[in-house]
């Protein structure tokens, strides 16, 4: 008779398992694992394995997870230690078999809950041995996983990059901003799933689907309730520090725990972002994505009305919604087992408000190719997002005594440029064509007829169609402008009128500038100009004006854009001419000169230099340095004035620790601006010992 079993220790292997895992970013001390994969453990016993062996004949392993494991919501399975293994469910088999003990491969299946587990070896049906405990992610890796993602660029990108970029700006001319995932960094697993904990409903957390609408939707509220007002001044040290924005651990810990820096109202891409470390946290491959000239808040309508005065300057907010300069969301990749085949792939994680109950009451996930084909009937989210990208704004008039004109504005044409990150470079990679079939195509013709002719069964109006507008006297307006506008600097514009018609025009033409903010609201006004001038016969007549930053009546706010709009009329016609530019407004050039490799500990120099392009001294600067296995700690120097025209350089040096692309990112802050930020990538290889 065999004596009493009796477990020494069990390594969990937690490095070696990582490493095959993808998970060695996330620790090389506790042990992360991909569902649908083995990993090893080692049983090591107290005796030779020989004195116990029929006990050995009776043992299972048990995995659980959740408050109330149970074999039935598939939280808690017993699966016995074989020679053969389930391929399919939870299956462990002995790999390896010493004098004292046993080396043995756990397989767990491919649709698996994720989340904390515990490992228990059972013996005899009685006896229990807590053996460790590990955490279970999604696995993009394995063909059946839903997540799983054919090329491994795509995987190292979506799922491993901790280095993004966001694309703000205008559609002329798209800026970007490095931003720091930090999906494995310290803790933020662990913020991840307490944020999932809150939906009580574990069972269906081996779904993607239900787990990415629950965070968005968790996230969305957290981000509405830690969100501050939009400031409209930068003065106080106090605002300077809240209004960093260099990467989601901080937010995220901020918005779950209060210890780290709350953000702004003005920061769109804040909760596209967090939502994005989440989802890679867990496994679920995820990108952010920005769209310019997005038309938000339509309701699904297909037209917005934007309201200007007879200066051509904006004074009135639309019912229907308003165009926004630019806007971020987050696409997650994974399969849809619930709805038709052709939606597998992309899906937005689009939030919105709603007066259904539940923790899935105000979030969808929305397959983009339902967007691109116009699938009204999928869900009713898909309506708000094709409005987004395909909606026509209308110009209106609004006269002294209240009556509205229509101009002959050319429609703005809506979701331009849609951008992300591309796959294993630092370039913008345009994705519109997965949104939206190319302007003027047969095909966007024929999706466009079909959604119109469904949108018209359901409204008592003909808001669907944008007005049509062509005059008997017709007068033609262009205006061209820089796409950039220099920070405290000048600019050209040209404004060209063009008369078709046999007979002479009287023309009155406004020329304005206002700051406008990312979601399309008013930030200031800032100049205008009226003229009054003939156009003979079949002139074209081209008037090209300096802009001035001296000419503003102020400011603009930090993160607005300069809007450019001209309207002419003439004496002989009520429809007036619009024309409108957004330009967005540089700052001072900040570069950062370094080798493109280097090696691995040993001192790194890079130069920064900064050039004030502005009328006005840049006072008070500070310059930070931060980038993960390239700068232990955040470095910030203080570094005084940067009189106008001229540059300053300074050096710095640190030593790399991190082998592989690395990015070095460089932020200064001075009394005229903050967070001006360059970023350079290195790729830091292993050093040469001498033999």
């Amino acid at each position: 008779m065999g004596q009493a079993l009796g477990i020494k220790s069990c390594d969990f292997q937690a490095a070696k398992n990582n490493e095959e895992h993808h998970t060695r970013d996330i620790s090389s001390q506790h042990l992360f694992v991909r569902r649908g994969q083995s990993f090893i453990i080692t049983l090591n016993f107290r005796a030779p394995v020989h004195t116990f062996l029929p006990t050995l004949k009776k043992v299972a392993l048990i995995a659980q997870t959740g408050d109330q494991p149970s074999k039935t919501n598939k939280t808690r399975a017993i699966f016995p230690i074989s020679s053969l293994g389930d391929q399919k469910g939870w299956s462990a088999r002995v790999e390896e078999r010493g004098a004292q003990y046993w080396t043995i491969s756990v397989t767990t299946p491919a649709d698996a809950v994720i989340g904390y587990y515990s490992l228990l070896l059972r013996v005899s049906g009685r006896r229990q041995y807590t053996l460790g405990q590990f955490t279970l992610l999604f696995n993009p890796w394995n063909r059946e996983d839903a997540v799983f993602l054919q090329n491994e660029a795509q995987r190292r990108e979506y799922l491993l990059n901790q280095n993004g970029l966001i694309y703000l700006g205008t559609a002329n001319c798209i800026q970007e901003e490095p931003w720091d995932f930090g999906q494995f960094e310290r803790n933020i697993m662990d913020l991840s799933l307490d944020l999932l904990s809150v939906d009580k409903h574990v069972e269906e957390w081996n779904q993607p689907v239900h787990v990415a609408c629950v965070l968005g939707t968790l996230l969305h509220a957290l981000k509405k309730k830690s969100i501050l007002p939009t400031p409209q001044s930068q003065d106080t040290q106090e605002e300077t520090l809240l209004y960093k924005r260099r990467g989601s651990a901080p937010i995220l810990r901020q918005w779950l725990t209060g210890q780290g820096r709350p953000v702004y109202e003005g920061q769109a891409w804040v909760l596209a972002a967090v939502a994005c470390t989440v989802l890679r946290c867990l496994g679920i491959p995820a990108r952010v994505v920005t769209t310019f000239a997005s038309a938000q808040g339509t309701a699904g309508g297909l037209l917005v009305n934007e309201y200007y005065n007879e200066e051509g300057l904006q004074n009135g907010e639309s019912q229907r919604g308003r165009i926004w300069i630019f806007q971020t969301s987050v696409e997650c990749w994974m399969n849809r087992p619930d709805l038709s085949q052709d939606y597998d792939g992309w899906q937005i994680l689009y939030s919105r408000a709603s007066s259904r109950g539940g923790v899935l009451g105000s979030c969808d996930l929305i397959p983009v190719r339902a967007v691109k084909e116009g699938d009204l009937q999928l869900a009713p989210a898909v309506s708000d997002l094709f409005a987004a990208v395909n909606a026509s704004c209308v110009v209106w008039k609004c006269c002294e005594d209240g009556k509205l004109e229509l101009t002959n504005s050319n429609t703005k044409y809506v979701g331009n440029n849609i951008s992300t990150k591309g796959v294993g470079s630092d370039r913008c990679e345009d994705i519109t064509q997965n949104y939206k079939y190319p302007e003027g195509s047969l095909q966007e013709k024929e999706v466009l007829e079909r959604v119109w002719k469904e949108k018209m069964k359901h409204m008592k109006d003909n808001g669907v169609r944008p007005p049509s507008c062509e005059p008997a006297d017709p007068l033609y307006l262009f205006l061209e402008a820089p796409s950039s506008f220099p920070l405290g600097g000048d600019g050209q514009l040209s404004v060209t009128l063009a008369n078709p018609t046999d007979q002479e025009k009287e023309v009155h033409l406004a020329i304005g500038a206002q700051a406008m903010y990312y979601n399309g609201v008013l930030a200031a006004e800032l100049w205008r100009q009226k003229r009054s001038l003939r156009l003979r016969a079949n002139q074209a007549l081209r008037i090209t004006t300096s802009l001035s930053s001296s000419y503003f009546e102020r400011t603009p706010p930090e993160n607005s854009f300069l809007r450019l709009t001209a309207m002419a009329t003439h004496s002989d016609s009520s429809l007036s001419c619009f024309a409108q530019e957004d330009m967005a407004i540089c700052r001072p050039h900040l570069a950062i000169e370094m080798p493109e490799t280097t090696k691995q500990y040993q001192p790194l120099t890079v130069l920064v230099s900064i050039h004030n392009s502005l009328d006005s001294p840049m006072k008070n600067c500070t310059i930070s340095i931060f980038g993960r296995g390239l700068v232990y700690r955040e470095r910030r120097y203080r570094l005084g004035s940067v009189w106008p025209g001229t540059i300053l350089c300074t050096q710095f040096q640190f030593t790399p620790t991190h082998l592989g692309l690395q990015r070095l990112t460089v932020e200064v802050d001075c009394d005229m601006f903050q967070n001006l930020t360059s970023h350079r990538s290195v790729t830091v290889v292993a050093p040469e010992f001498a033999s």
